[in-house]
């Protein structure tokens, strides 16, 4: 173990190992599911930005520094959150609003200056700007600027949000962007010396970053240490590891261990669950950037979610009996505060349930030896499970109790109640062509024009929706309404009696249903 030393004073970090490096190329999705998602590791991966269009549109002719005039001369009218490394507001960075344009003539400025080298993020008297969170794949979706690595595609959050909004009441979802979100794709560009104060990520997904130029200086605390960084009342943390950090307000800090890794150019890190990191920009740096959660991290959504809602709840306990409606408030807050609510997470995991019970069903379409079957059935499988697992904890929350269903808005309710209504919406059938796209591009089977040979194929099958009486037995039967959590197990467990009953051309092996789900 080494330890590093912020600065002059400063608390000093105990490192005890590096991030493994990792040649994304010989890698098969099974292994990085078998050794970095389930165990929840970080990895750095090598060989996975060759055929990018950002890898050379965004590189200036020497091919390591940022190309700023051709984002300003192409993108410069976009209006994005600029972060000052310099000022702190709460619990992260100031932020202000500027056009990529504006930025760029910044960024421009500051690299002329003589003395640029020697800014720091720890120079009070001098902004030091930091161009975060551009949704760039939603601004500019016919400017294909990158692919996303095969390892990330199974991303739930962003199929998702392609289709639907992640908030349905009225209320909620006419806020601004912050609150109800686009996407989670990222585009981040910075000078060197910009940085992001320590943290974990939104809903504690995973996340990836690429890096298109520059390096990067990463920390990371595994979740086992994670209270190390809070207070005594764990409710505020470390906001950068390198300055003095109070032991008076944070005792457990000097134990923290760390992981350290740099990032170099065309390398793309995988960022797991829970995991707390600080990040430094080493040089100029352009970085495309996911939040992302599927089966394997269910958990640690319904998590944060649960205990930032008892946060919430027990703020304003004291008005609980003077409101009218105490739990729609808790909800509100809680969709302010954290990006969603109980409430939106029903519906994402209601409309993922049905999707992959559908894709169950349509197997006994497909062609092919029974292990290839067997082997696609398993990420269905696999999806229903984790869902179930998370699912049968909501039964017993309060927000479900039969009286705060009855408070829970139309839109909201319905969304995840009617069954039958899910299956005539043209978002729900966008979903499910994104699922099958998104499963048969893992298995390599992708044939030329993908996206139409599969939305005409769903076309087709939600036509035949109401005539057919085995595909209606299959998903809905014994009821065609999910009132709660409860109904959603009850629908899970039909569909894996269904499916091992043999009412396909096929039947699963027992062992297939014993799966386990990841767990915080």
């Amino acid at each position: 173990m080494e330890e590093e030393k912020g600065g002059l004073g400063r608390t000093p970090v105990t490192i005890g190992g590096e991030v493994e490096r990792v040649d994304g190329r010989a890698l098969r999705y099974e292994e990085f599911v078998e050794r970095y998602l389930m165990p929840n590791r970080p990895v750095l991966l090598t060989g996975l930005m060759d055929d990018w269009r950002a890898a050379t549109d965004w590189l200036a002719p020497d091919g390591r520094a940022p190309n700023l005039p051709f984002f300003a001369a192409h993108f410069g009218d976009s209006v994005v959150q600029v972060a000052d490394c310099s000022k702190r507001e709460f619990t992260d960075q100031k932020r202000r609003e500027m056009t990529v344009a504006e930025f760029i003539s910044y960024w421009l400025k500051l690299s002329s200056r003589k003395d640029s080298s020697a800014l720091s993020c720890n120079d009070d008297d001098e902004s030091l700007l930091y161009l975060k969170d551009w949704h760039f794949f939603k601004e500019y979706p016919d400017y294909v600027a990158y692919r996303t690595p095969p390892f990330f595609t199974d991303d739930w959050l962003n199929l998702y949000l392609d289709s639907h909004l992640i908030h349905r009441d009225s209320d909620i979802h006419r806020d601004k962007n912050e609150i109800n979100c686009a996407d989670y794709r990222f585009v981040y560009m910075g000078p060197k010396g910009t940085w992001t104060p320590l943290h974990a990520d939104v809903f504690r997904s995973y996340s990836w970053s690429a890096n298109v130029c520059g390096r990067k200086l990463w920390l990371f605390l595994p979740p086992s240490q994670c209270h190390l960084v809070f207070d005594r009342n764990f409710r505020s943390s470390v906001y950068n590891v390198y300055a003095d950090v109070s032991e008076a307000r944070f005792p457990g800090f000097k134990k923290t261990i760390w992981l350290k890794c740099t990032q170099e150019q065309n390398e793309v890190i995988f960022v797991p669950s829970g995991w707390y990191h600080q990040v430094h920009n080493l040089e100029d740096t352009i970085s495309i950037n996911h939040n992302w959660f599927n089966a394997y991290n269910l958990s640690w959504v319904w998590g944060l979610l649960l205990r930032d809602y008892n946060v919430a709840k027990e703020y304003i306990e004291d008005i609980r009996d003077i409101c009218d409606d105490f739990e729609g408030l808790c909800q509100r807050n809680l969709a302010a505060n954290t990006g969603m609510n109980f409430y939106d997470f029903m519906i994402f995991i209601t409309r993922f349930t049905l999707g992959n019970i559908i894709q169950l069903f349509h197997l006994r379409h497909e062609e092919g030896s029974i292990n290839n079957l067997l082997t696609k059935s398993r990420y269905f499988i696999t999806n229903l499970m984790s869902i179930r697992s998370v699912a049968s904890k909501m039964k017993t929350v309060e927000a479900f109790a039969e009286e705060n269903l009855k408070s829970c808005s139309i839109e909201n309710h319905t969304a995840f109640s009617d069954v039958q209504k899910i299956f005539e919406e043209p978002e729900f059938h966008d979903l499910c062509s994104a699922l099958k796209r998104t499963y048969e591009s893992i298995d390599n089977q992708l044939e030329q024009d993908p996206q139409t040979r599969i939305a005409l194929f769903y076309k087709d099958c939600f036509k035949c929706l109401k005539t057919d009486s085995g595909f209606l037995d299959f998903v809905v039967s014994p009821t065609s309404k999910v009132c709660g959590p409860e109904d959603l197990v009850s629908l899970i467990d039909h569909a894996m009696e269904k499916t091992n009953s043999g009412c396909c051309n096929f039947s699963f092996p027992s062992e297939l249903f014993d799966v386990e789900p990841f767990v915080v």
